[in-house]
């Protein structure tokens, strides 16, 4: 749409305000407000904001920067009706002298993709985002003893199930196409699944979710979290990213190959051997906080072994069999990042790792079918697996080392992010948990 198009739509659809989104480094969505007699204006020279506010944006005295809307991502928020009706667009981060500001997550993405076509190819992406369901106290507080449905799949007529259902309708007047709904594993757990789409337009669309199962989720008395473990001893929740390549007219699956025992062409096999090979330096990325490490132990569905396979849900990536006639869906399932991560950045690092192997014709071992769990560390050396990292540590230790994670977020950026995330990681350190209390108090 062009913005004769979008300010129609705009008087059309009588809203009041406008909301102006973006993101900063760590996922969380920012947000400036105007009055919709402001749009033109914004649409034209953009809105004004002090990136020193943002953490990781900009230093004090180079503050001055703006955002300028993408008109495509253009929404009316659909909770927003008594008389402020609020539609939003998500934006793109510039400087003050009119060029792309290096550190915005989008900015970051659109780099790789533009890498990605002039490679001739365009990255589509289809991620499952996991979360929990806590109901409210009647204070506000998050309650975390309730017991919600366990059973993977089962049908539910509770407070959760309508919520879903919402939730649904919902992104749906976001312009996203859900395709499945249902409770996942652990108790209070959930996953709601939309349509896959080019790596761009899916970033938005995650983005878009959390902020409406957040919302959706409050004004119906429950808190929504994508925190990848809030229990010790049960599942934690992921974002399992499905991923192809296809020619630039979104056409071919460059991926698929009908002749191949897997069904995978030369370029897939390429682009999972570069995942395989890189991903320790971009886990920082994918699995950004101290928390998503304690989700990445053996056991709990997580992947913490570097391999690939069909059926085997312990490794790493995983390719799903593709019924005759569905060859377009062919894909690789990348199952470490969490819905913890900034799904820009996750995408980047996913697709700038595949495109390094295409490159460099890196092949990928042969798969392991085996559950990997059951395997001890002398059969890890026979089959040459290594594992992901431990810690937010050592994925900090391994990204603050990697060309290629310098690559995906330019020099600067890079030396921020690991900035901000090493001073997560001493907060962390120091802080004396309920574990020690419990373990040592009394005892020493």
């Amino acid at each position: 749409m062009d913005k004769k198009t979008i300010l129609e739509k705009v008087r059309e659809d009588k809203v009041a305000f406008i909301d102006v989104q973006f993101t900063d480094f760590f996922g969380t969505l920012k947000s400036t407000t105007i009055p919709v007699n402001k749009l033109g204006e914004a649409l034209d020279h953009g809105v004004w904001f002090d990136g020193s506010s943002v953490q990781g944006f900009t230093r004090i005295f180079e503050s001055d920067m703006y955002l300028m809307p993408d008109l495509s991502t253009y929404a009316v928020i659909p909770w927003q009706n008594d008389g402020r009706k609020s539609a939003r667009f998500i934006a793109d981060v510039y400087t003050v002298d009119g060029k792309p500001f290096e550190g915005d997550p989008r900015y970051i993405l659109k780099k790789a993709l533009l890498e990605a076509r002039e490679l001739g190819f365009q990255y589509f992406v289809g991620p499952e985002l996991e979360f929990f369901l806590f109901p409210l106290t009647e204070t506000g507080e998050i309650n975390f003893s309730s017991k919600g449905n366990r059973s993977y799949f089962k049908a539910s007529l509770n407070d959760t199930y309508a919520i879903r259902q919402e939730i649904t309708k919902a992104l749906a007047k976001f312009g996203i196409e859900v395709e499945m709904a249902h409770t996942e594993v652990a108790d209070n757990q959930h996953e709601i699944d939309f349509k896959y789409d080019v790596a761009l337009k899916t970033a938005d669309n995650a983005l878009t979710f959390k902020f409406v199962t957040k919302h959706i989720a409050r004004k119906m008395g429950y808190h929504a979290t994508f925190m990848p473990k809030p229990f010790f001893g049960i599942n934690g929740s992921g974002m399992h990213v499905h991923q192809s390549l296809f020619d630039l007219e979104g056409q071919t699956n460059l991926f698929s190959n009908v002749s191949d025992p897997y069904g995978l062409s030369q370029t897939a096999y390429h682009f999972i051997a570069g995942q395989l090979k890189y991903i320790r330096e971009i886990v920082a990325l994918t699995s950004p906080t101290v928390n998503s490490y304690k989700r990445l132990t053996p056991g709990y569905e997580a992947p913490v072994y570097i391999c690939w396979a069909r059926r085997n849900r312990s490794a790493m990536i995983r390719v799903p069999s593709i019924f005759a006639g569905r060859e377009k869906s062919t894909r690789a399932e990348l199952r470490c990042p969490d819905p913890s991560s900034n799904p820009y950045l996750t995408f980047a690092a996913m697709l700038k790792s595949g495109l390094k192997g295409i490159k460099e014709k890196e092949n990928p071992p042969m798969p392991v079918e085996e559950d990997v769990y059951e395997f001890d560390e002398e059969k890890l050396r026979e089959f040459y697996i290594h594992k992901l990292p431990g810690s937010l540590k050592e994925a900090l230790d391994l990204y603050g080392d990697s060309f290629l994670a310098r690559q995906i977020m330019g020099e600067r950026t890079h030396k921020l992010y690991l900035e901000a995330k090493m001073q997560e990681w001493d907060l962390y350190r120091l802080h004396v948990t309920d574990w020690e209390l419990e373990r040592y108090l009394e005892t020493l």
